[in-house]
């Protein structure tokens, strides 16, 4: 059976919810604490999640003191001898930190996530946005490759998602976009309020060169279930919501099991 591990550090707060959707999927999963570096070399997984919330208290910066953890040694080996991984949110900062992404030379910083910058206001928000996968993301990223043309909404929660990179790299970064933040019928965003942080190029997901990492800013796994959807919300995806029926809702997946659906597909489970 496939397997996945998510990695819990101080201050994690989503690692349950994570384990949860990918046991929905299909998935064999695993939470493993950021000091249980023996057992999980022991236990080596098909998949690596590092999930979203404040490890180690976003000290010095989000994510900086993780990426410096033991464990992502492990991480970064099994990342590049191809095995997928994801970072939700802070997980997403952890992987800029640790220059797993873009990766254009592994283990060196080449980007960063910086504060917000929103008309009239900064710091931690949260909401729901409108995505779409690029084509690249599409064909070659595991996490991605169940995604269609369409745009679909999903969950923020974050003070840091601010995708940032020299000038000179602008051009370069394009081939690593892995979904970007979109109006509601899917057409390119013009700012804010589409673009919630101030993102460069409207980035809310980057992936590396092979497309096997995915650094991604809005949580896919609290928008698993359809019910999970708010009911007011814009698109066909509020049109599903608000028709639906209460036993419907139960069962229904929801705009962000398509992340976890596209693993399953790659891994190859039933």
């Amino acid at each position: 059976m496939s397997s996945a591990a998510v990695i819990r550090f101080p201050g994690s707060n989503c690692e349950f919810e994570t384990a949860r959707v990918l046991r929905y999927s299909g998935i064999d999963t695993r939470i493993y604490n950021w000091n249980d570096i023996e057992r999980l070399s022991d236990n080596r997984a098909d998949a690596y999640v590092l999930p979203g919330g404040f490890s180690f208290q976003d000290r010095i910066r989000a994510g900086v003191v993780a990426a410096r953890e033991s464990i992502m040694d492990l991480v970064f080996e099994e990342a590049i001898n191809g095995k997928p991984v994801l970072g939700i949110c802070n997980g997403a900062q952890v992987l800029l930190e640790s220059g797993l992404v873009p990766g254009w030379k592994p283990g060196s910083v080449q980007g960063a996530l910086a504060g917000n910058l929103a008309p009239g206001r900064s710091g931690y928000l949260s909401g729901w946005v409108h995505l779409k996968a690029s084509p690249e993301a599409i064909e070659r990223c595991p996490w991605l490759c169940s995604v269609d043309q369409e745009s679909f909404p999903l969950p923020i929660a974050h003070a840091e998602g601010r995708f940032v990179f020299r000038e000179e790299d602008m051009d370069r970064v394009k081939s690593h976009i892995g979904l970007k933040y979109c109006k509601e019928n899917g057409s390119a965003s013009s700012g804010w309020p589409e673009n919630p942080n101030g993102s460069a190029l409207d980035i809310a997901a980057l992936m590396n060169a092979e497309g096997n990492v995915l650094a991604m800013m809005p949580h896919p796994e609290r928008s698993f279930h359809l019910w999970q959807v708010p009911p007011d919300i814009g698109g066909p995806w509020g049109d599903r919501r608000r028709n639906s029926s209460l036993k419907e809702l139960e069962e229904l997946p929801g705009p962000g099991a398509v992340i976890f659906k596209s693993l399953a597909k790659y891994l190859g489970v039933e």
